[in-house]
Parts: C-alpha cells; structure tokens; sequence
C-alpha cells in the first residue's frame, strides 16, 4: 500500500498544480514497470477518490493544521490517506503507519510525525471534523464554489441531486454492435456468463457492476462497445441513412462515429486536431471492423480540409467543460475556472459557425456537449440561431431523449450529463 499512496499522493499534488489526472497516471505508470495490477488499480483508485471529495478533505485537513502546510507533497499525502480512512475499506491503523513511512519515502522524514498527529487526530475527532466541514458548500459538496452557484441558478430543483451525482462512480454502460447481435441476445449472453445488466433504449446495456472489458464476450471481435447510454444518443438523433455523406468532427476517441457506421451504411469522415487522438479512431473502427475516412483538422477551419463537397448530416461533438462527465474525471471540477466557460464558448461558436458551411441544404447538424452549463447550451444555440437565417431547430425525439429538457440531460445513475440540438438548414 505505501507504493500506492506515495504513487497516490504525486498524482494529486501534480493534478493540483494544474495537470490532467489521466495523463499524470500515465506518466508515472509508464516509469514503473514493475508495478502490479493491483498496485496501480490502488494508486488510481486513490487518486481519483481524493479529488472526488476534495473540498470536504481539505475542509478537514485545514482543521487539522495548526498552521498552512507550505509542502504540497506532504500536503497531497495527507489527503489521500484520510480519503483512505474515511471512504475505503483499508484498516485505519495501517492507512496511518504507511503513510508515516510514505512521508519517509518521498523524502521527507520530518513529516512524519506531522503526517501521524494528523491523521490519528482525524480519527479521535472525525464526527466533529466533517460536520464543521459540511458547514461550507464546498466541504459539502467537493465542487468549486463557482459551480455550485451556476448549478443552483440553472437548476433550482436539481442542483443538489447532480453534485451528489457527480460524487458517485460513474456506471459502465454497453453499446451493443446491431449488426453484430440483437441486444436482447447480447443481455442474455452476458448472463450466461454472470454479468448482471439492465437493458436502456434500444442497443445500450446498463452493467451492474463494472467489469473488465476482456471478460466481455465478442469484444475484440466488434460485438460491444464501452458508451454512456447518453452519448449513445447522439447517433440516434442524427438520422443517418444509407448512402450518406456524414461528418463527425471532433471525433476522437471515435465512439460516435463507430455507432454511427453502425446505424447505416454511410461515407463518414472522422475529422479531429490531434494526430496522436485520431489514431484512437482508427483502433476503434479496425476492432469494429467498421471504415471511414480519418483526417486531421481544426473543425473551425474547413478550407483546410474539406473538399467542397457538402455533407448530408454533421456531428458537431464540440470540447467543452465536461461538467456532465465530472464523476468520470474528478480533477476537471478542480482545474476548470469559471473564465474557462466563456473561452468554450466562444471555441463552440467559431467551430458552429464554420461547420454550417459544409453542410448541404436540407442536411441536419446536431450540435452535443458533455456540459451542463447553459453558456455552452441552450445560450449558444440561441446566439447561433440569431446569427443564421437558414438554421432552424428541429425538436428531439421523446423515445430517444425522453428524460432531456430542453435537449438537456443532467446526470444521473442511468446516464452522464449531455446536451443535443438538432438543426435543420432550409
């Protein structure tokens, strides 16, 4: 365990001075070959939990200190072990002993009696701690102040229930390929083997436990995807039709492009900025045994991709805040600013606006984010409708979105949060 929480504790501390959690995993995994499966699935599980509730553990944590700790490793480290003592199963009186010989092996052995009253009076006062910290809305709720302000005035009755949401495990939900297999046969074929699942809409499967994908049958051989029931939308709503020219900008890691290959036969092109992201695509469709066309481009600047030949149906999967998928990646709720909004915003725009030209008359664009922050939403497609005369909003489809408002899902245990506008060019 000291392994993990030291491996723990760095990922944290980097993620706090403004790095991606993900690529900071990657980093030390990749310089640690001889890590094991279960010490990294340790090392991440705690990582991810530690900023999950990180406003409450630094609410407690600055009880704690007598005096603003200055050294943010030996700070990172005191967060994860109470993570540890306050929502794993680990023994307390370990968690506190390998993290005292944690602070020994990140080099500094003058913490570790710091690092062992902390912790032991966490433990003596822990009713106390947790209830002066639950006084503050970000001891409460572990979200930026800034977010729990635009979520309780854009969802006066459901601001609460989506930053508990956002605090839960995200579930594991199962796109099955119809080409390959009905899904009724898939669900059964799934508990044939003992994986339990509920079946949502009509090719997603919702796990009830998640499960490695390589004890999913047929993966590798195209059979089933890992998708969010709610980004399983997004080709649905599209519309797609055999003999289409369909395009899915920003299309990487290519889950919505291979679903939409796998709603009809299309010519799609797979357009993305990041040659390193656009190969992901190409891993996607080769497992699906699914084709398109896979170019690297900025959505925003057609003339230096497109052909001039106009597309039938658009995908516009724009990046966003990703506040809908928070659950899945808790540093985002502490690397985003409230000034990071009106940048994606204006990103959101541009990449609109340049991909209208492509699109033929008649054709639909259906604009998406994982947002649930209405500058990214319903106020962008506002302002996009005002600005263009040929555009015209077409309503969604009650058995494709039945619980969206306003093309708006909030998270839920069924689903991430999304936003879907479907747009009409007369």
């Amino acid at each position: 365990m000291i392994e993990s929480q030291r491996l723990a504790s760095t990922a944290v501390a980097q993620v706090l001075a403004g790095r991606n959690l993900n690529q900071v995993l990657l980093d030390l995994f990749s310089r640690r070959a001889a890590l094991t499966p279960p010490q990294r699935a340790a090392a991440q599980d705690m990582s991810y939990g530690t900023l999950r509730f990180y406003g409450q553990l630094r609410a407690v944590l600055d009880q704690l200190l007598q005096k603003p700790l200055q050294d943010e490793a030996v700070r990172a480290l005191l967060l994860v072990a109470l993570y540890q003592l306050q929502y794993s199963r680990a023994a307390e009186h370990a968690v506190v002993d390998h993290a005292v010989k944690a602070a020994q092996a990140v080099g500094k052995p003058w913490a570790k009696g710091l690092v062992n009253a902390v912790l032991r009076n966490f433990l003596r006062q822990r009713p106390a701690l947790l209830e002066r910290a639950a006084a503050s809305e970000e001891g409460c709720y572990s979200h930026p102040q800034w977010w729990i302000d635009k979520l309780r005035e854009q969802y006066p009755q459901d601001w609460q229930a989506i930053l508990e949401t956002d605090n839960q495990h995200p579930p594991m939900t199962l796109r099955v390929n119809r080409r390959a297999a009905a899904t009724e046969d898939y669900l059964a074929l799934l508990n044939a083997r003992g994986i339990a699942g509920t079946q949502l809409g009509d090719s997603a499967i919702l796990l009830a436990q998640p499960c490695a994908v390589d004890k999913l049958p047929g993966f590798g051989e195209g059979a089933v995807s890992v998708q969010d029931a709610g980004a399983q939308s997004a080709a649905r709503l599209l519309d797609v039709a055999d003999g289409m020219r369909a395009l899915d900008a920003c299309a990487a890691p290519g889950g919505k492009a291979a679903h939409l290959l796998e709603q009809a036969g299309i010519e799609l092109t797979a357009l993305d900025n990041d040659p390193a992201r656009l190969k992901k695509i190409g891993q996607t469709l080769h497992r699906l045994k699914l084709e398109a066309r896979c170019i690297a481009g900025d959505a925003a600047r057609p003339e230096d991709w497109w052909d001039g030949r106009p597309f039938q149906r658009i995908l516009a999967d724009v990046p966003c805040s990703a506040s809908g998928v928070a659950r899945r990646h808790p540093d985002i709720k502490w690397l985003r600013r409230e000034a990071d909004i009106a940048a994606f915003a204006a990103q959101q725009a541009k990449i609109l606006d340049a991909l209208w030209r492509t699109l033929e008359s008649g054709g639909k664009l259906l604009y998406a984010t994982c947002s649930v922050f209405a500058a990214e939403n319903q106020e962008q497609i506002a302002g996009f409708l005002a600005r263009h005369e040929d555009a015209r909003r077409l309503p969604l489809s009650p058995s494709i979105l039945p619980e969206a408002r306003d093309g708006q899902l909030i998270p839920t245990t069924r689903h991430d949060g999304f936003y879907y506008a479907l747009l009409y060019k007369t």
